[in-house]
């Protein structure tokens, strides 16, 4: 009776035994003014509709590449939390001094090529016959760019400054989104660097740029309670995860990998020592 009527079993109230809703009720029920009776009853009227785009080069050559990796390589995650109180001194000390800036994302790609000098393994490429280890360091940076996603490279990262490898990120994001980056600018990674703090993204993992065996996404600075000498505090902490080719890579390198660049990226200094 109450579905031949169009009324909500919910917006009645029942007079029989134990709140049971009886037939006198159906036949008296009277929606208020405004109610969900109302509401209930609404049909909606409209066309699906749907816009196909042709897909792009570029975004043919993502989905290939992406897939590839992702069904070929059996990734593997581990997560870090980082205290960046020191790097947020050491970043505004550093950019008090003249005709000097850095920003977090350069702190970051330096900490990572210093590391990955020190644990090769990480630095890796799988093949069917042998596991390649780079001797030198290529860090790739993804960039978005209208149509997708470029990622130019950093040759010989761990040779240059935070200011060097400032100065040269901008320069190839800028002719990433300008449409003018050359195919050897995105050529020869040996890591690469993915990070969406600037969106406010506070925890993500990326799939692996192949031919690397790792890839290490960056998120967001937050301010939360943390625990120093026992006491709890307001901290600054930034979360990395880092996918690892488990061909190439095992757990516990990866995991003394992501130490070094913790210590790193606490303390800023040791990185100028």
């Amino acid at each position: 009776m109450a579905e031949d009527k169009g009324i909500d079993l919910n917006q009645v109230s029942g007079s029989g035994e134990n709140g049971r809703i009886v037939k006198s009720d159906i036949e008296n029920y009277k929606p208020s003014a405004g109610g969900s009776a109302a509401a209930s009853s609404f049909i909606a009227v409209g066309t699906e509709t749907f816009e196909e785009v042709p897909n792009s080069q570029m975004r043919k050559t993502i989905a290939k590449r992406l897939g590839e990796s992702k069904f070929t390589a059996p990734h593997y995650y581990l997560g870090l939390d980082l205290d960046m109180d020191n790097a947020i001194a050491s970043r505004k000390a550093i950019n008090e001094l003249p005709d000097t800036k850095i920003s977090f994302n350069d702190m970051v790609i330096k900490a990572a090529a210093m590391a990955l000098r020190l644990h090769p393994k990480v630095n890796t490429q799988w093949t069917d016959k042998n596991t390649v280890i780079a001797k030198h360091i290529h860090v790739g940076v993804a960039v978005a760019v209208d149509d997708g996603l470029l990622v130019p490279v950093l040759p010989f990262a761990d040779q240059m400054s935070m200011q060097q490898i400032g100065s040269k990120v901008r320069e190839l994001a800028g002719k990433a989104r300008n449409k003018k980056l050359q195919p050897d600018e995105m050529q020869g990674s040996t890591f690469t660097i993915s990070n969406l703090g600037m969106f406010g993204i506070t925890e993500f993992t990326s799939i692996i740029n192949q031919p690397n065996s790792a890839i290490m996404s960056v998120g967001a600075i937050v301010q939360k309670p943390v625990v120093k000498n026992g006491q709890i505090v307001v901290g600054n902490v930034m979360k990395i995860t880092l996918a690892c080719d488990h061909r190439t890579v095992d757990g516990a390198t990866g995991a003394a990998f992501l130490q070094t660049f913790k210590s790193y990226i606490e303390n800023p200094i040791v990185m100028y020592v």
